[in-house]
């Protein structure tokens, strides 16, 4: 008995210290591993250098550069060349693309009084570039329609939805008229699409210097902000139904793809279009009468703000070249040493409205850098597990084309190698800003725990982290943020070159960057140069190099990772606020409701009307129904408990030392950057099948503003609720697919630790 108990307790003393040792052994190669990753990215930053980001910064943005320009081309074959230099297998891949340029603009007031508009930005003495008045394309909106109307001007504030039902209250019908409406509260395309579905025969977008201009601080050149003759180009397609060539929807415009007719596409506008300066909307505006606006319509220009229509009456002419233009994108690859069917692609684009310094060269540089780092890391012998792809992108300014063309050509092989897509565009001084796919929430908060801002010697992630706390609007939001061990990313919308990838495919998706304290309103203009960048922008490019550090530790660690970094309990807890959002959603509409039609029936708007003044009392509403969300809580309480169930399992794998063969390892990670796709439809949105991500999508009716769940809270929106209905089931399937997957990861790994 005492030998054997005593035999016992050596079992036990040596089962203990070999779970010591092997708790100890793991944690040392995972310690190693990271300490093999700093090393790595330690020699990435000493690749790192502001001023090669500011010679190629000069360079590219030394001439306007849009779409079809000899510039555009050079710079494509300029960037090319950077990549070979750098080891990397590249090449100019170019599609064929609509891309209207303007060949007449015509705007003047016809009555009370005549005015033409000038349409014009005129050259400063202390910009270089903006003298270059016969390379840059004129002021203009493209995917205008060409057309030629005369009417009555009437102001609509940003011209979004909501203003339209304050029109209505105060009796003002657009039909027949012309629309002004300044930038602002949503995307430019918006406006002329709720300003057609009203009746309106034309469109004219200005920037009030309220939102961008003088109010906001000192104008261009003795400040940043936009002066008097700032113009913002812009496209106005209707890109939340599709983005990338009009002319070529769910293909890619390669040379031999075809073409639909101008007359067939159907995401133009409905009417014509024109941008203006303040200065040309100031006499425009000046000379409306009609009711006075509300308090949050009004400006800063020096008038009484009006609403019309007229006496103002205002001819418009807008005609352009509808030609089909050459689009370059660039595409560098490293194949991947272990897996080289699994990519993790990097992108920004390269093409601008004008020069284009911030936007998009001061991010597209940064890009550059992490590249040529990469590069330096290749010529000393490193090899990454994963192929890598870095993109230079042409044509995101008329609408997302260089990248939109990229996938769709290539969707077959994205949707079976592409593991991530990580995107930058703009950039500047200040603090860093991401949107992801929540299941990258954790991997880019490690990211920024590990980046030093230039400014403060703190993390990136502690000072973001600050600012938050500081702008919390409640005592609630300070505590979340102050107790929670990571900081939320935002869900994408759309505006830049991510669109495709996720929401068109299913491709995780990130958008990276830097920004706040670089305040300036040269967007889109002429004077967004390289002087103004170097002033006010980031003028010692320490931001730039701080988003080349964020961009490749990023692109280095998932390369390079064993077990691909997606958590999906961050993306549980994402849903299941979602849900939360949407049933509040659906309450208030229902309060709201009820509130509104009690008021119509007591007669309480024609007892509180002033009789001096127009004011109709707004339309009743159909009482909201109360919505079965049984089936998406259920998908959800299933997919917490999948995700839970997986991040348990993992860690006693890390825990205990056990390896994954190189088979099942392979197979763990296929899975893993999959499960993405799942989150997608054949079907796609409610009217709009090429945005096929259930989960996020700009809004229909806020364009880059992302709607999650939009199937459901557009339907809801919109008071369709058998649709809504409809949505419920399907995003319920949707998180069902998707924690399927989730536990195929987990049985993968279960098997190793039996």
């Amino acid at each position: 008995m005492k030998i054997v108990f005593r035999l016992r307790i050596d079992h036990y003393v040596v089962s203990f210290l070999m779970m010591i040792f092997l708790s100890f052994n793991s944690r040392l190669v995972f310690s190693q591993q990271n300490s093999s990753q700093k090393e790595i990215e330690k020699k990435f930053d000493s690749f790192l250098n502001p001023a090669d980001l500011k010679a190629r910064l000069e360079k590219l943005s030394a001439h306007p550069h849009h779409v079809g320009s000899p510039y555009d081309k050079e710079n494509a074959e300029y960037i090319l060349s950077l990549y070979k230099s750098w080891g990397w297998d590249a090449h100019i891949e170019t599609f064929y693309a609509l891309f209207p340029t303007p060949k007449t603009r015509v705007l003047e007031m016809v009555s009370p009084e005549k005015y033409t508009a000038i349409l014009k930005e005129p050259p400063l003495k202390e910009d270089k570039t903006s003298f270059q008045t016969d390379e840059q394309l004129p002021t203009y909106n493209a995917y205008s329609i060409d057309g030629d109307v005369t009417g009555e001007l009437v102001y609509v504030n940003y011209g979004v939805p909501s203003d339209y039902d304050e029109l209505a209250r105060r009796g003002i019908d657009v039909k027949g008229k012309i629309v002004i409406a300044r930038y602002g509260a949503s995307w430019r395309g918006i406006k002329p699409k709720v300003a057609a579905e009203h009746g309106a025969v034309g469109c004219i977008l200005y920037s009030d210097p309220k939102d961008d201009g003088f109010y906001a601080g000192d104008v261009y050149p003795k400040g940043s902000w936009r002066n008097e003759y700032g113009v913002q180009r812009g496209s106005v397609a209707d890109m939340p139904v599709y983005s990338g060539d009009p002319s070529t929807p769910f293909v890619g415009a390669t040379k031999d793809a075809k073409h639909l007719a101008v007359k067939d596409i159907t995401i133009l506008t409905k009417i014509p279009v024109l941008p203006i300066s303040y200065h040309d909307a100031l006499p425009l505006l000046q000379s409306l009468n009609g009711p006075v606006v509300p308090d949050s319509w009004k400006g800063a220009l020096p008038i009484t703000y009006h609403i019309g229509p007229g006496p103002a009456k205002v001819h418009l002419k807008v005609q352009s070249d509808w030609d089909i233009k050459p689009v370059n994108d660039v595409i560098a690859m490293m194949k991947g040493s272990v897996y080289p069917d699994q990519w993790v692609i990097r992108g920004n684009h390269h093409d601008g409205w004008v020069n284009g310094a911030e936007d998009p060269l001061s991010g597209q540089v940064a890009m550059l850098e992490e590249a040529k780092a990469i590069g330096g890391l290749y010529k000393n012998g490193w090899r990454p597990k994963r192929t890598i792809v870095y993109c230079s992108w042409d044509g995101e300014e008329p609408g997302l084309i260089g990248s939109t063309e990229w996938v769709e050509t290539h969707a077959d092989e994205l949707k079976q190698k592409a593991v991530v897509y990580i995107n930058s565009d703009s950039n500047g001084r200040g603090f860093l800003f991401a949107g992801a796919s929540h299941t990258l929430q954790s991997f880019i908060n490690d990211a920024a725990k590990d980046i030093t801002d230039p400014e403060k010697g703190i993390s990136v992630w502690e000072r973001l982290r600050a600012k938050r706390i500081l702008d919390a609007p409640t005592p609630e939001a300070k505590k979340e943020i102050e107790t929670n061990k990571e900081l939320k990313v935002s869900a994408l919308g759309s505006g830049s070159d991510y669109t495709p990838f996720l929401q068109h495919l299913g491709i995780a998706s990130m958008n990276i960057g830097y920004g706040g304290e670089n305040e300036g309103g040269v967007y889109h203009s002429v004077y967004d140069s390289f002087d103004h960048y170097m002033r006010f922008g980031d003028p010692t490019l320490e931001y730039g190099i701080a988003l080349a550090k964020t961009g490749g530790r990023l692109v280095l660690r998932m390369a390079d990772a064993n077990i691909l970094p997606f958590n999906f309990d961050d993306f549980a807890n994402t849903i299941l606020a979602y849900l939360a959002q949407v049933k509040k959603l659906t309450n208030d509409m229902r309060e709201t409701t009820n509130a509104l039609n009690y008021e119509l029936k007591n007669n309480l708007f024609e007892e509180a009307a002033d009789p001096t003044k127009i004011s109709l009392p707004p339309k009743s509403e159909a009482p909201v129904p109360y919505l079965n969300f049984a089936p998406l809580e259920n998908a959800i309480d299933n997919l917490q408990h999948s995700a839970d169930a997986y991040q348990k399992i993992k860690n006693e794998l890390l825990e205990s030392g056990k390896k994954l063969s190189p088979g099942q390892l392979a197979d763990l990670n296929k899975i893993i950057f999959r499960t993405e796709r799942t989150l997608t439809t054949k079907e796609g949105l409610p009217g709009r099948p090429w945005y096929v991500h259930e989960i996020y999508a700009p809004g229909l009716y806020t364009g880059y503003g992302v709607k999650t769940l939009p199937g459901i809270r557009e339907s809801i929106e919109q008071r369709n609720w058998d649709e809504a209905t409809r949505q419920i089931i399907v995003v319920a399937n949707t998180l069902n697919n998707f924690s399927g997957e989730i536990n195929k990861a987990t049985e993968i790994i279960k098997a190793v630790l039996k």
